[in-house]
């Protein structure tokens, strides 16, 4: 894959994030912008042990997709101050992801603000999200294509991303919002999967404070080098094919995705992804020729 760094700054200006990186739809790091935060200097996971020890969090892990799996179903439950204790004990594939900070732990909302990039966050979705030592999440975009602003807490987080114009190269599976789920992006086979090689992306190392911009619709996929967790604000897409699109994943895809998997169950999934290698494959041969 061809991926270049992304850009690091150690600070930025409202209007310069909105010329250099939001415009164009370009990734940033920001590496200094929450230091005045009380998070900055608060939260670790013994913090959230302290604050949310008895909550009972939903726990995912990197399965392959079954046709029975509910949308964003977790695969277990934990308390928080266990799950807690597996972080710091051992690897483990385990990972918290859209834990809404208002609904669970409204006091965590006292530790930061809201920052003014130009653009209306959504301030009902503060989400966290928690991973274990080499626990990943699969390449894939956003249901809403959001504008992202990642934050990211204790420890060290691989991300790479590609933006949508990419996705011919990236075994979409179709009526998805993932790629082929036996991918790996932090170490791909290039001989199994050659159109990932003309795929050109963005990858950097997050820790602890530095803010990650995802632009609309960027694929993500996102590796715990270390024990940590980060918090997502999001603003809704602008350009309007990407809203449309999402209104479009959110209504038509999902729910038709959820039809055909309670008709054609597993065969539904494994379809899918023989079509996420065929109509790559067709692209790239394309291209060629």
């Amino acid at each position: 894959m061809n991926l270049n760094e992304i850009p690091r700054v150690k600070t930025i200006t409202k209007e310069a994030f909105i010329k250099s990186y939001y415009k164009p739809q370009k990734p940033v790091v920001i590496e200094r912008f929450i230091e005045d935060w009380p998070a900055y200097s608060k939260w670790d996971l013994e913090y959230m042990r302290k604050v949310a020890g008895e909550k009972e969090v939903p726990l995912y892990d990197d399965r392959p997709v079954h046709h029975e799996d509910g949308f964003n179903e977790p695969h277990a439950k934990m308390k928080m101050s266990d799950y807690i204790d597996l972080l710091q004990k051992e690897p483990t594939k385990y990972r918290i992801f859209l834990w809404n900070i208002l609904k669970e732990v409204p006091r965590l909302q006292e530790d930061f603000t809201y920052p003014d990039f130009g653009l209306r966050l959504m301030r009902t979705l503060p989400m966290l999200f928690f991973g274990g030592r080499d626990s990943y999440t699969f390449m894939h975009f956003d249901i809403d294509l959001a504008n992202i602003f990642h934050f990211h807490f204790e420890g060290k987080k691989e991300c790479i991303l590609f933006p949508q114009s990419e996705s011919k190269y990236l075994y979409k599976v179709p009526h998805s919002l993932i790629t082929h789920e036996s991918i790996d992006f932090a170490n791909p086979d290039f001989t199994k999967w050659p159109a990932l090689k003309q795929a050109n992306g963005y990858k950097t190392h997050l820790n602890h404070g530095e803010l990650l911009y995802i632009p609309e619709g960027y694929w993500h996929y996102m590796r715990y080098v270390t024990p940590g967790f980060s918090m997502s604000l999001r603003s809704i897409a602008k350009n309007p094919k990407n809203l449309f699109s999402a209104f479009y994943n959110v209504i038509v895809m999902r729910s038709y995705d959820g039809i055909m998997r309670k008709i054609q169950g597993q065969k539904w999934i494994d379809w899918k992804n023989q079509q996420a290698v065929q109509r790559t494959n067709r692209n790239v041969h394309g291209a060629i020729k």
